[in-house]
Order: structure tokens, then sequence, then C-alpha cells
């Protein structure tokens, strides 16, 4: 099946949406672990934007495969584990490609482990507060209760507003919402919808 251009464009804005957290997390991660003590001038900058990049670009590589699984339409604590996961991978992943040689006995593995834990904590965090409720959707023809004032589509000649409590009119209750789950994406709920749909 052929993507439209507004899955395209929602499966690009995932790509950002995941690879830009990766890498600002793993970016303050590496500035957190280089110590509280240290002036604004001696923390680590450089080596801080290495990591950086280099978590956002392990970001998009691990959510490729993720597409090319078609493993991306999943519920909420799924997908959580899964980016927490990913995150943690993408930081190791980052600290490797920052080393000079790939030396395993000179690898300073207790600060990879640091950055990595402190990114994947940063992840579930964002996680979390990021959680968007999932909508349920509304069978045709069932009673849609509907706030005092609220405007209602309805055919013309009907009353644009029910009162408080009140059962919308059948037409109005017809346009069922589609259902979407919650999930830990800071994109707007129809995008991130329209991304990892099948």
């Amino acid at each position: 099946m052929a993507w439209t251009t507004a899955k395209w464009r929602a499966v690009v804005l995932d790509f950002l949406e995941r690879a830009g957290w990766s890498a600002g997390e793993v970016f303050f991660a590496t500035l957190l672990a280089g110590g509280t003590a240290a002036s604004v001038t001696n923390l680590p900058w450089a080596y801080s934007l290495t990591l950086a990049a280099s978590a956002a670009v392990s970001s998009i590589i691990l959510t490729a495969l993720q597409y090319l699984a078609k493993q991306t339409n999943l519920s909420f604590w799924p997908d959580l584990l899964v980016r927490l996961a990913k995150t943690f991978l993408g930081s190791l992943s980052a600290s490797f490609a920052a080393a000079k040689v790939f030396d395993i006995a000179t690898f300073h593995w207790s600060a990879a482990l640091n950055v990595a834990v402190l990114a994947t904590l940063a992840a579930l965090g964002k996680g979390l507060l990021a959680r968007q409720p999932a909508i349920l959707a509304t069978p045709a023809g069932a009673p849609v209760s509907v706030p005092a004032g609220a405007p209602v589509s309805v055919p013309a000649g009907a009353p644009a507003t029910a009162p408080a409590g009140a059962a919308a009119p059948a037409e109005a209750a017809a346009a069922t919402v589609p259902a979407a789950q919650a999930n830990p994406s800071t994109l707007p709920t129809h995008t991130y919808v329209e991304a990892v749909k099948p």
C-alpha cells in the first residue's frame, strides 16, 4: 500500500520527535554526569554535543528498524518500554562512537552507563509527562453528552447548543471519533496515530 503525503509527513515528524528527544536526553545526561561542582565553562560541551548527535543517529536507525518490523502501533506501556530501551542503547552506542578507539580495556564503562541510565530516566519522565489520554470511539447513533453552551454540529434548523448533560442529536452522534490509544509521544495525537497506524 502506498503512503499518502499525510502519512509521510507524520512518519518524518515521528522520526524527528524521537531523534530530537534522544539527543536532548543524552546531551543533558552527559552534562549532568560531568558533575555539578564544575563551572559552566568547564562542562564537557563538545563531548555532550558529540554524544547527542550520535544518539540522534542511533535513534533514527533504531526507529527505522522498528518501522521496518512494523512494530510501531503499540499500546502505551510497550511503546514506552521500547523507547526506554532505544534510549539506553542509543546512549551506549553514542558513547562507543565518541570513544577514540573501540578498546574494551580502556573504555570508561561506568561513565557510559551513568550517561545511559540518566538519559533513560529522562526518557521515562518525558514519556510519563507526555502521556496523552486515550480517545475512545463513540459508536454511531449513541448519545453524546455535551457541556452547556458547547457548539454542536447539527442539521439546519436545529438548535446549535444542548443543555448541560443533555444528549446531542443523533445526527451529531453519528460522526464518530476515531479510537486512539494513550501514547508517550509529544506529537499531537492525530499526527502520532497517522504515523504509527499500519
